[in-house]
């Protein structure tokens, strides 16, 4: 066998065996119960309390009530208190257990000292970085982006700094207990760049690379960091479309994507969305990229929330 045969049995070689993971990842991610087992008392055994930020509403309401009804306490976090309050007693009626609000308006910046002081003395199990807001609910242009100026402090604030003055907070009681979940909310158009939503896209490729580095640093201290890209959820944010196979309710979503922590620093949270990103990403960008792309997002959006 000569030298250019040798490259090119290797080649296929590896070619075979990267495909191979591939099939074997995605099998995993059909039986997630098998593969990713959690005993019953999976998140009480680390602490007692759950904290979730944008937890009035939407995916952020969901993940309060499923951990509530997993037998932890809950803190709310968002920027209306009517809500808040409303959702506490909620849940406090329907799991029987312990809800604490805090009102936070996550596009400002100089509440934290405020939520710290709240948290303080909380024996924290689990982490839902899920409060975010899009530059704008129809897609547009960057340039075309109306007050442009105070929606980029905005978005900044609301989905990047919150994500890390959040993990600073409550990290450092993780670390010293040595176990803690931290679910970090991205969104399925991180997946590749996504014109008309390119700030907000931006923002969740933020979240992603900064959970992957900090499940990197501290997964020696049994602290598990995961980046969750959810594509269509039936939230406030998508103008609760109608659930289908594809855009799930954020109740059918929060928990199939909990059944995932154990798969690693990212996920898609659902087999539907997992297939989904797939295909996103094997779409050539020319298609996704091009002005008729484009237009016919913009139509699409324009028309489900009937502008």
């Amino acid at each position: 066998m000569d030298l250019m045969e040798l490259f090119f049995v290797c080649l296929g070689a590896a070619v075979v065996v990267f495909y191979g993971v591939k099939m074997v990842r995605f099998a995993k991610m059909l039986y997630p119960r098998v593969c990713f087992p959690q005993p019953d008392s999976f998140f009480t055994s680390m602490g007692e309390w759950a904290v979730v930020t944008g937890g009035s509403d939407g995916i952020g309401k969901a993940y309060a009530f499923e951990l509530a009804g997993r037998g932890l306490n809950v803190v709310i976090l968002s920027r209306t208190k009517d809500k808040l309050d409303r959702v506490a007693l909620e849940i406090g009626e329907t799991t029987g257990q312990k809800v604490k609000v805090i009102v936070a308006d996550f596009t400002e910046d100089d509440m934290y000292e405020h939520i710290e002081e709240n948290l303080k003395g909380l024996n924290i199990s689990v982490l839902v970085n899920n409060v975010g807001i899009l530059p704008s609910h129809i897609p547009c242009k960057f340039l075309q982006t109306k007050d442009l100026e105070q929606r980029i402090t905005k978005v900044i604030n609301c989905n990047v700094k919150a994500l890390v003055k959040m993990c600073q907070i409550v990290l450092p009681g993780m670390e010293k207990r040595g176990k803690g979940v931290i679910v970090n909310i991205s969104s399925g158009v991180a997946s590749v760049p996504s014109p008309m939503y390119t700030m907000y896209c931006a923002s969740k490729v933020f979240v992603e690379r900064f959970s992957q580095g900090l499940q990197a640093e501290y997964k020696a201290k049994k602290v598990m960091i995961q980046a969750v890209a959810p594509f269509g959820v039936s939230t406030p944010m998508t103008g609760y479309q109608k659930s289908n196979m594809v855009t799930l309710t954020a109740e059918d979503f929060v928990r199939t994507s909990l059944e995932y922590l154990q798969a690693g620093d990212k996920t898609y949270g659902s087999i539907c969305h997992t297939v989904l990103g797939w295909m996103v990403q094997a779409v050539p960008q020319q298609i996704l990229h091009s002005e008729t792309m484009q237009d016919s997002l913009l139509e699409y959006v324009k028309k489900r929330v009937g502008t």
